[in-house]
């Protein structure tokens, strides 16, 4: 679809015609090969969000009532038109991204940061091997066996005054996205990208607010997904979700939309506990904006409550907060919506949380 790579406008230029591009095709995904990172694609992602709760060290937490904070930690990799065989250590064949945000629900505010750097000289860098990226003092890692897999993370920004210390394990199997892992994107075949989700990950750490260390425990979702073509020329942006369930599933929807708001392509996911994912065919998902809200930022209009229909049923998704758009201008040189959010079922009951991402609405993506 999606999201993080499509807001490479710049870098997606900037990477046309890279030397020896690689063309993706479907394929089954191996783990943990499949962890780490595919430098022969043009752009790549590792998305982690989640809703937390302040809790005592040895103390579980009610996972079902309102979140005090939400979190995403995002690092994007991407391939330039640097030959990756240039002698120069200088050579920027592959450049890393980097956005981290912390919502605050009862303070109703939302920090953030960026960051970008090429790879190579011990500031940046990736591990095709496993999931194992740094940026200067930023960093995400997987460890532990593909059934079992454990996610660390560490960001601190003093600009934002905020930083987290966070570890996520599975608690249920990857789940594929597309056919098998094969994420179609667009009415063009090649539009499509290799993807996989880890939801319902079990969350402990510490959060740092001003001069406050706060214990916390919580929920997680995490995406992978790599590509090297994705967005349709009619495509302005998309809107997409990756919600946790409070029985253990998991959904996913997402659309890429046209300039009249009119979706373009779209598709998802939902997968029961313990049971087999069903994927959604693109004409079975379906994206009603609710609400709307003005950003006094960018003067950007999102809708910020929205109905949901899928083949698994119809929800509502409202955000917890409003006021939950990045400026990544000094990065990925997009701004756009990504925050906290609940789902509702057609009763309006909550029956689960999670991230809510919307793009192109301050002005449409490019690559």
């Amino acid at each position: 679809m999606h999201r993080r790579s499509f807001m490479l406008s710049w870098v997606g230029a900037f990477s046309a015609g890279a030397p020896g591009a690689a063309n993706l095709a479907p394929r089954s995904l191996v783990f943990p090969a499949d962890f780490g990172a595919h430098p022969q694609q043009r752009i790549e992602w590792w998305y982690l969000t989640g809703q937390l709760w302040a809790s005592a060290a040895a103390a579980s937490v009610d996972t079902t009532a309102p979140p005090q904070f939400g979190f995403q930690v995002t690092f994007f990799r991407s391939r330039t038109q640097v030959d990756p065989a240039h002698p120069s250590r200088f050579a920027a064949s592959q450049l890393l991204f980097a956005h981290v945000a912390l919502t605050d629900v009862e303070q109703r505010r939302m920090r953030h940061d960026q960051r970008i750097a090429r790879t190579g000289f011990a500031r940046a860098g990736f591990d095709p091997a496993d999931t194992n990226l740094t940026l200067h003092d930023w960093n995400l890692a997987r460890s532990g066996p593909a059934h079992m897999s454990r996610y660390a993370t560490q960001v601190r920004s003093p600009a934002a005054a905020f930083g987290m210390r966070l570890q996520c394990e599975a608690t249920q199997p990857v789940l594929l996205q597309g056919d098998n892992g094969w994420s179609r994107k667009g009415p063009n075949a090649a539009q499509a990208s290799l993807y996989y989700s880890q939801p319902q990950l079990s969350v402990n750490g510490n959060l740092q607010l001003d001069a406050r260390e706060i214990a916390v425990q919580g929920r997680a979702w995490l995406d992978h997904e790599w590509a090297d073509a994705l967005l349709d020329p009619l495509a302005v942006g998309w809107d997409w979700i990756g919600m946790n369930l409070h029985d253990g599933s998991a959904l996913a929807a997402f659309r890429l939309r046209r300039a009249d708001g009119h979706t373009l392509y779209a598709g998802g996911s939902f997968r029961p506990s313990g049971g087999a994912p069903r994927i959604d065919a693109a004409q079975s998902v379906r994206f009603t904006p609710k609400r709307w809200w003005t950003s006094p930022h960018s003067a950007a209009r999102y809708p910020v409550q929205w109905a949901i229909e899928t083949s698994s049923g119809s929800f509502e998704v409202r955000a917890l907060l409003d006021d939950q758009e990045l400026d990544s201008r000094a990065s990925t040189g997009a701004i756009y919506w990504e925050g906290l959010s609940e789902l509702l079922d057609a009763s309006g009951r909550r029956i689960g949380l999670g991230y809510l991402e919307m793009t192109g609405y301050a002005g449409a993506l490019r690559l």
